[in-house]
């Protein structure tokens, strides 16, 4: 397999070098707990869809490593699955922007390699949830490989933040018209794409929105619309889970009507902050189009991962197994790709660092665990393109103190909990799945790392919606194949993680 991809890394550089005279551009927009599962990935980015995907290609198996937002960012900078970068939770103790985090993974993220190429890097929004604070080295703190730096200190927010401008920092209040959070990232990458031209040096530039992460505030002139709409009722909706692992068990079903009437707001309101994303895209294509950028540069377009509302009456939140919280978006458009295209390919956010590093010209470190999606972009789909078939998924649930007022959880140390005593986390939410796609198998197969040491066994062909753990009816034999195949995953480290 190395063989093969130094052969298209060479084939790329000869390309670009003959065709395009100088790297690709790359124009790489993420956004925060957007799903697929719930109708976020459709209606609400409208103008996305035709701009980046009907033009390019949609990857409709897009799935991240980890269905939180620092571990599975980590994992998008780094290239690397959980397990070797360390950032296991959305605390500086969980390595989420730590000092040891920045010591040891980011000199090796993909924006250092792309300056080394000569990329001048562009980054504004969220990059970690604990960056900018004290503790992680303040806003002076500018992570390696950026040029241009307008990153948010801490959590997603729309109004009433501060974010590091070049290692200042500076705040912003709660006036639409000089503090809206995803229109401030837009003005920003405005002021960037306005000094580029075709005779620039070659350009990465990350627009990272809070959109549809909580709070879920959208745009003044957005709050009303979607106001007939409601959150989806799929047939695991307002259920209850059946031999589903602890934190499952314990969702009160039926939610009650105070419950569902949030999760409808909610659900509406991430639409409603998705139409803000919506306009900043339509600017960013229309301003590469107006300087004859558009031909030499590729657009991304994905989340940090999926997300829930009311699925096996867990009201809102990510961080389950499930496929709503760990499949995201993913959509790609650029020079050499096909427009049109829809790809059945098994694609992890791991991928993206070598991908980006690969269409500047460089070969990805040894340490990356991800492969590079560039076969992909010029040959379309295939397993000879991309000879995987299964990926690892990893959690370490995150707990506070006992909740006191619920005696369901008595014993127990709990995380994100609503005032029904429905907990989102807990400290036996851990656990290590492998999502399997080949030619005969479609199946997922999880290890809780709790008391019981839980499995829970999907059959995806015959059962989409993950009602059925099949773990006391599957044959034996094949049990024994997905069990292996999770050990090998959890291991694996650098090249050993693309021989899965």
């Amino acid at each position: 397999m190395k063989a093969v991809y130094l052969f298209y890394h060479l084939l790329f550089s000869v390309y670009v070098y003959f065709v395009n005279c100088k790297p690709p551009n790359i124009v790489f927009i993420l956004t925060d707990d957007q799903d697929v599962n719930e109708g976020g990935s459709g209606i609400p980015i409208k103008k996305i869809n035709e701009l980046i995907g009907e033009q390019g290609i949609v990857f409709k198996n897009s799935f991240v490593s980890s269905p939180l937002c620092c571990p599975s960012r980590s994992s998008l900078f780094t290239g690397k699955y959980l397990h070797n970068h360390h950032a296991i939770n959305n605390s500086v103790s969980g390595q989420c922007s730590s000092y040891q985090w920045q010591k040891e993974e980011e000199p090796n993220t993909f924006p250092v390699y792309l300056k080394k190429q000569g990329y001048t890097t562009f980054f504004a929004g969220k990059y970690l949830n604990q960056y900018g604070f004290k503790k992680t080295g303040g806003p002076s703190h500018i992570p390696p490989g950026w040029d241009w730096w307008n990153g948010l200190i801490g959590n997603s927010r729309y109004y009433g933040y501060s974010i590091s401008v070049n290692g200042t920092m500076v705040s912003h209040d709660h006036d639409y018209k000089t503090d809206y959070y995803t229109d401030v990232i837009h003005r920003s990458g405005m002021d960037f794409l306005k000094l580029q031209d075709e005779n620039s040096d070659p350009f990465f530039m990350m627009l990272s929105t809070p959109a549809c992460h909580g709070p879920f505030t959208p745009a003044p002139q957005y709050s009303d619309v979607f106001s007939d709409l409601q959150a989806p009722r799929d047939p695991i909706f307002n259920t209850h889970g059946i031999l589903k692992h602890w934190l499952i068990e314990h969702a009160i079903t039926p939610m009650t009507n105070d419950t569902v009437t949030t999760i409808d707001n909610i659900f509406r309101n991430r639409w409603r902050t998705l139409l803000s994303v919506d306009d900043m895209v339509e600017d960013v294509m229309n301003t590469l189009q107006s300087k004859n950028l558009l031909g030499n540069t590729y657009v991304v377009f994905s989340s940090d991962n999926g997300y829930h509302l009311g699925q096996f009456s867990m009201p809102e939140d990510k961080r389950q197994l499930y496929e709503f919280d760990i499949r995201v978006p993913l959509m790609i458009r650029g020079p050499g790709i096909t427009p049109g295209q829809v790809l059945d390919n098994m694609v992890i956010n791991i991928d993206l660092a070598p991908t980006f590093i690969e269409i500047a010209g460089a070969t990805p470190g040894p340490q990356m665990d991800g492969l590079s999606l560039l076969p992909l972009l010029k040959n379309g789909g295939g397993k000879n393109n991309l000879n995987r078939t299964a990926i690892l998924i990893e959690h370490t649930g995150e707990s506070a103190e006992e909740v006191k007022g619920c005696p369901q959880y008595t014993g127990q140390r709990m995380g994100n909990c609503n005032p029904d005593c429905v907990c989102e986390d807990s400290w036996n939410n851990t656990y290590n799945c492998a999502r399997i796609m080949s030619d005969t198998l479609n199946y997922k197969y999880c290890h809780l790392l709790d008391l019981d040491n839980f499995v829970e066994v999907y059959n995806l062909d015959a059962d989409v919606w993950e009602i059925v753990n099949t773990i006391y009816s599957i044959p034996p034999k094949l049990l024994q194949q997905l069990k292996s195949r999770l050990s090998d995953l959890v291991q694996c480290s650098g090249q050993t993680c693309h021989l899965t």
